[in-house]
């Protein structure tokens, strides 16, 4: 007879605390069910976000755990993953086809944020996620070239646009619709109409995530996309540098305003180590992003060198969690993928699309 109960193997499991949900996995709410048959413990737990290679490593820990337990002769632990909607601003329609949208924004320009937003969507789709990516920028599109696109979308019913597929990253971007060169001299509300078409309109096909590049600064257009598309939550980029860490504070505030959940801050380009010597050298200032995020009580994500390799995989139009899956920079991509859903898969939960809509006919 076993000398152990359910409680007790509840225990073992709160021992663990996940790297990227930042609390035992009980506490979370991802423990759905466990059995107990004799010295057999059969464990069944559901997560709100993909894990990649993070799988094999959560199940070992937690088979240690609870095989630790005086009693238990053998674990089984079956592992799902089940990505849901999460709650946006009120009052916003949610979007057809997609079940959370992410904003990747930047208080300035310069700082890496289309880069690091392509990148964090490959990274996604490693782990099995699928997932979208709407190029934002309207002046300065960028992902048809980082994404290696190229042609114009296609309507099979002459109002709607099939989204471009890439390393299995379904995407649209006004770069597709217009020659690379052509300049947009576009007002803002131009822009903003167009950057909503260019969401709405495209048959996004049942995208987990939809990753949105937004174009840089907090102005007219930037303070409107966030009122109007149902955003689940944001990631700011910034560099360490002062001029950076003040623009960002801005992104961070706007979102605030209009009640988007911040995942975390992102730093890049925080070090520069010399492919000569090996000289490391904080060109840009050190520990910013982490200051950021201590002061705006965000968590933070991570921290991306400034490394060549990014640069010219991107320009290649094969970023460098395709280009280089295994690599150092890979891996901190997909650490920063990882922690930013595993935040939001805490959030609250979207209801809106379970509920009826109620009609009087009289």
């Amino acid at each position: 007879m076993a000398e152990f109960n359910e409680d007790i193997i509840k225990g073992a499991i709160k021992e663990y605390i996940d790297p990227y949900v930042q609390q035992d996995l009980v506490s979370a709410k991802m423990v759905k069910n466990i059995a107990i048959d004799g010295g057999n413990v059969t464990v069944d737990m559901t997560l709100g976000f993909p894990l990649g290679e993070h799988q094999a490593v959560l199940s070992e820990a937690l088979k240690n755990k609870i095989g630790a337990v005086a009693g238990v002769d053998h674990v089984t632990l079956n592992l799902d993953t089940k990505i849901v909607s999460h709650a946006t601003q009120k009052g916003v329609k949610h979007l057809e086809g997609v079940k959370n949208i992410i904003a990747v924004a930047s208080g300035k320009g310069g700082v890496g944020k289309s880069t690091v937003a392509v990148n964090l969507a490959l990274a996604l789709s490693s782990f099995g996620a699928r997932v979208g990516m709407l190029d934002a920028d309207i002046y300065g599109p960028s992902q048809p070239r980082m994404l290696g696109v190229k042609g114009q979308p296609k309507s099979a019913d002459g109002n709607s646009l099939q989204p471009m597929i890439s390393y299995q990253i379904q995407s649209m971007s006004i770069g597709y619709l217009i020659e690379e060169e052509t300049p947009m001299i576009w007002r803002g509300p131009m822009v903003t109409q167009a950057l909503e078409q260019l969401l709405r309109d495209t048959r996004w096909d049942d995208l987990d995530y939809l990753i949105i590049d937004l174009p840089p600064g907090t102005g007219d257009t930037q303070l409107t996309l966030a009122q109007k598309i149902p955003v689940s939550g944001a990631i700011i980029v910034t560099t360490p540098q002062d001029i950076s860490l003040l623009d960002a504070r801005k992104g961070l505030k706007m979102f605030e305003k209009v009640q988007v959940p911040v995942l975390g801050v992102v730093e890049n380009m925080s070090i520069h180590i010399c492919s000569n010597c090996g000289h490391e050298e904080h060109i840009f200032g050190d520990g910013g992003g982490v200051r950021l995020a201590e002061e705006q009580d965000v968590d933070f994500l991570g921290s991306l060198p400034l490394d060549k390799q990014i640069r010219e995989d991107a320009d290649n139009g094969k970023p460098t969690v395709v280009a280089d899956p295994n690599c150092r920079i890979s891996q901190i991509y997909k650490d920063i993928a990882r922690r930013a859903t595993a935040k939001l898969s805490l959030k609250a939960k979207d209801y809106s699309t379970k509920f009826p809509s109620i009609k009087i006919v009289s």
